[in-house]
């Protein structure tokens, strides 16, 4: 047994899973303590390691330990949505958009977001990740008898079922500003890039837009055009947000006053001509998701 492990590779669901766990635990403290940066990483951990436990788990003790996960996903969206507003905020300070206006959001979104953060405290408190990762690693040693052939296969089917989700996600969206469902592609784009990082894990994502242009065949080159498309309707969603914020202020009793309304105005209109920017950049990038999909699908079926 001594001999075995000093030689056998460490097999690729495990060394993804430890990875995964590895990044969540790194990032709760940060979290903890309100960092805005460990916010979002632990955030991204939690979907990250949600996305590979079915890889390992299944039946009713796998979908325990994925709704543990989930909570803390849930708990630490809202303090991520509304850092993300601030951050928007702090941009939109540098350029016409009345400086009144921004200054009453912030005061609002920063008031909220501390109440916001006290019940992710909580969440965290409450997660016994150590119990999760041993029993989710308990499964793994007792799959260790699985060839890497069936990991990869099994992987290859679960990044297959969410390209499909994705390409009715865009067909659902059509060409229409439809915020809702562009934000279902969003999603869908997410799951189908940390599903694509489990059938090879490891792979590095490609940096530049000359290398995705270059090959959407290898593994970098689909996870940097998610990403790509992945950002554009997240900064999309993340200015409906704050366009919904605004026009709930306007609409609080006591109402602001005339001259403040007529800022908080200026600012949404500033926000939707941005959002139909974007739009018209998602457009130019649905061909490219769809040919992802269609790749990862192809490559299911040789596999099966």
């Amino acid at each position: 047994m001594q001999a075995r492990t000093r030689t056998a590779k460490v097999p690729a669901s495990e060394l993804a899973l430890r990875q995964r766990f590895a990044a969540l635990v790194r990032g709760l403290a940060g979290a903890r303590a309100g960092d805005v940066t460990a916010i979002h990483q632990t955030r991204v951990a939690t979907r990250r390691l949600r996305e590979a436990l079915p890889l390992v788990t299944s039946g009713g003790a796998g979908r325990k330990l994925e709704r543990t996960i989930r909570r803390l996903t849930r708990a630490l969206g809202p303090v991520r949505e509304l850092d993300v507003a601030v951050q928007t905020l702090d941009e939109l300070e540098q350029t016409d958009v009345p400086r009144a206006a921004v200054t009453c959001l912030r005061q609002l979104i920063t008031s909220e977001r501390q109440t916001l953060h006290a019940e992710a405290v909580k969440a965290i408190d409450h997660s016994d990740l150590e119990r999760v990762r041993r029993k989710v690693m308990a499964r793994v040693a007792a799959a260790d008898a699985e060839t890497p052939r069936a990991h990869l296969v099994r992987a290859q089917r679960r990044a297959a079922r969410r390209a499909e989700r994705l390409r009715a996600a865009i067909d659902n969206a059509a060409g229409i500003y439809l915020p809702d469902r562009l934000h279902e592609v969003r999603i869908a784009a997410k799951k189908l890039r940390y599903a694509i990082e489990m059938v090879r894990p490891g792979t590095p994502v490609a940096r530049t837009g000359r290398a995705v242009t270059r090959s959407l065949r290898s593994t970098s080159g689909q996870l940097a055009a998610l990403k790509r498309a992945q950002d554009l309707l997240g900064r999309m969603h993340d200015l409906e947000v704050l366009i919904a914020r605004t026009r709930a202020v306007q609409g609080t009793a006591p109402a602001p006053n005339l001259k403040l309304s007529g800022d908080l105005d200026q600012l949404v209109r500033r926000l939707e001509m941005e959002c139909r920017l974007l739009h018209g950049h998602y457009m130019a990038t649905r061909s490219q998701l769809v040919e992802i999909c269609d790749r990862v699908e192809k490559h299911a079926v040789r596999a099966a």
